[in-house]
């Protein structure tokens, strides 16, 4: 029997362990590196999972949405029926009638992301026009007026399907003055389209914007 053949194997054996011992050796620097690198993925996943947690609550516990303009609507929301508001005032302008609810449904159709329907909407506006009057506004020495006043009165009835403490019965008014020398057809219809376009921003906000 070979009597160096155990010695040989006693140190190939001791080689092997001290081979196996320094490739699993971790210096302090392998550690920091190893933490560090866990650590990182860590927090990857805690943020990954709040970011998605926070996305599922503001999906499905948010009901409003804002429109690009300012107008909030609620997200269930797709439509809005918006009548032809009738011309009731003493005093009537034949062209009023159509014009205030154009100008009413450009308004809200610009401004929020609602279809335009004749009748059953997640919205309802209707109502009708109710006042038209020209008085003078300002008086000269000699007690005539110096500026005349048109104002226009509209009275809105709104109703939210999907919230009905925010519905209202409630009348607009707007005026708008001008020179007693002018005769008011000379000037009616800049007048008009001023006092509209106040009347849809003040019915606008009260529907849409809740102030």
């Amino acid at each position: 029997m070979n009597r160096k053949a155990p010695i040989l194997k006693n140190f190939f054996l001791k080689q092997s362990r001290r081979d196996n011992t320094h490739e699993v050796q971790l210096t302090p620097h392998k550690v920091q590196a190893a933490v560090w690198g866990v650590s990182r993925k860590a927090q990857t996943a805690v943020w990954g999972g709040a970011c998605i947690i926070l996305l599922a609550v503001l999906l499905t516990g948010c009901r409003m949405s804002v429109s690009l303009t300012g107008g909030t609507v609620d997200a269930r929301a797709k439509t809005v029926a918006i009548t032809t508001f009738p011309n009731n005032a003493t005093l009537i302008n034949p062209t009023l009638s159509q014009s205030f609810t154009t100008a009413l449904k450009d308004k809200i159709q610009g401004q929020t992301p609602l279809t335009i329907v004749d009748n059953d909407g997640d919205y309802t506006m209707e109502g009708e026009i109710t006042g038209y009057t020209v008085n003078p506004s300002a008086l000269q020495g000699n007690d005539t007026p110096s500026q005349n006043r048109l104002t226009i009165t509209v009275r809105v009835r709104f109703y939210n399907k999907f919230d009905e403490s925010l519905n209202f019965d409630q009348s607009f008014s707007r005026y708008a003055d001008y020179n007693s020398s002018l005769n008011l057809s000379s000037v009616e219809a800049t007048l008009v389209a001023e006092i509209t376009d106040a009347l849809t921003d003040d019915i606008f906000n009260k529907a849409f914007v809740n102030w």
